[in-house]
């Protein structure tokens, strides 16, 4: 009998309970929207960061975070290469020679890292080779080529063919330096990726460097995974492997990669805290007039032997029906924005500058939690529960007779 009395007062003022739908749909979709717009970005910025800068994996020698010096070395890659093919299908590695130096042009110079690379290891670990914008990814065989990005020319002045000259130490602590030719210009999308990292053969770098005990030096390993799950499971085995190794995962290499992990899980329910927080006052004030309007008709319910209790709970139904009609259409809202932007991206290339500042995609395709839809469940409902318990509370204190004799 309370549900269905509860229900029919609802539809009493159809204006009105239309109103406090829509404004409860729209701030669902609005909570579900802005969640997955924060995911979309959080996981551009990682899936960049894996994919430029740390891949999943990286392995080194265990002094060499502490001390990026160029005698410490790790083994024979292709040791490293053979247990992969065995241990993990899908998995991608590549071997790099690094130093830091100094590239200079006649016009200036710049401190950069140089990275000796296998050019085709390495496109299959990060796409290099197709973020090349003008030029060659190393297509030919000419000695000293070098891949600079666009960002680096511009400041170098330099373009294609261009002679440009890199300086580092090499094992033995000595300066050296050689002269290179642009063969290729890339661009990431990441401008601080762009303006410290320049690409050169491994070969040519490991001619430089090298001395008679170490002809062919290898600094790091990066390991990219087409299974993301794996790279817990992958990293305790090849440490357990090559225990003289350090073999780290990409939440260890870049701690700002772990944040934006961490901090999808918790963005949902921020902005979900907000619009149901602005909801509780909306619907409070709607469920309030209601009441004030029907003060004689609550007076008579009362007086004819309708107790407080029931009173009460008729209010807070009232409230909890508005809801549930209004939850379900802005899930729906937002369940379709979601997966049409998760389809085709929402485009962001006018703000490209910025987007590059912070290492992020230009197209950001919108995810969320499946988890998102039942937490959103929850929140309408306590939502509903805790914005009629006033309104409620202001129908039971009313006195019968004098509710009865209000105008």
């Amino acid at each position: 009998m309370i549900p269905l009395l509860a229900w029919r007062n609802i539809w009493r003022n159809p204006t009105r309970s239309v109103v406090v739908i829509l404004a409860i749909g729209l701030g669902i979709w609005a909570a579900m929207f802005m969640s997955g717009f924060a995911t979309g970005m959080a996981q551009s910025y990682i899936d960049n960061a894996i994919s430029d800068r740390v891949s999943h994996l990286q392995i080194h020698h265990p002094e060499y975070a502490k001390d990026k010096d160029a005698q410490f070395t790790v083994g024979p890659a292709g040791q490293v290469g053979s247990y992969l093919e065995r241990q993990a299908s899908g998995a991608h590695y590549s071997p790099r020679t690094l130093v830091s130096g100094m590239i200079a042009s006649s016009k200036a110079s710049r401190g950069i890292q140089v990275v000796g690379i296998k050019a085709a290891r390495e496109a299959a670990v990060t796409g290099l080779g197709e973020k090349i914008i003008e030029g060659e990814y190393f297509a030919s065989d000419r000695k000293n080529s070098l891949l600079i990005s666009s960002r680096m020319a511009d400041k170098l002045d330099a373009k294609i063919r261009s002679r440009l000259v890199l300086t580092f130490q090499d094992m033995n602590r000595d300066i050296t330096s050689a002269a290179f030719r642009v063969s290729g210009i890339f661009e990431s999308g990441n401008n601080a990726y762009d303006d410290a990292y320049v690409f050169v053969r491994q070969t040519d770098l490991q001619r430089l460097i090298r001395t008679e005990e170490a002809s062919r030096p290898v600094h790091e390993i990066a390991i990219y995974l087409e299974e993301a799950q794996e790279v817990d499971r992958l990293q305790a085995a090849l440490q357990n492997q090559f225990p003289n190794t350090l073999v780290e995962n990409y939440r260890q290499i870049a701690p700002d990669v772990q944040l934006y992990e961490s901090m999808i899980g918790s963005v949902s329910m921020i902005y979900l805290a907000i619009i149901m927080l602005a909801l509780v006052f909306g619907i409070v004030n709607t469920m309030l007039m209601a009441v004030l309007e029907r003060v004689k008709e609550l007076g008579m319910l009362m007086a004819i032997g309708m107790n407080k209790v029931r009173v009460f709970f008729m209010i807070v139904l009232e409230t909890v029906f508005l809801s549930l009609v209004g939850a379900p259409l802005g899930m729906l809202l937002g369940w379709a924005s979601i997966a049409y932007v998760g389809e085709y991206g929402l485009d962001l290339s006018a703000f490209s500058s910025t987007m590059k500042m912070y290492g992020l995609s230009q197209v950001v395709y919108f995810e969320v939690d499946p988890s998102l839809y039942g937490q959103v469940a929850v929140a309408v409902t306590l939502t509903a529960i805790t914005a009629s318990i006033y309104p409620a509370l202001k129908a039971i204190r009313l006195k019968p007779v004098e509710a009865i004799r209000k105008i």
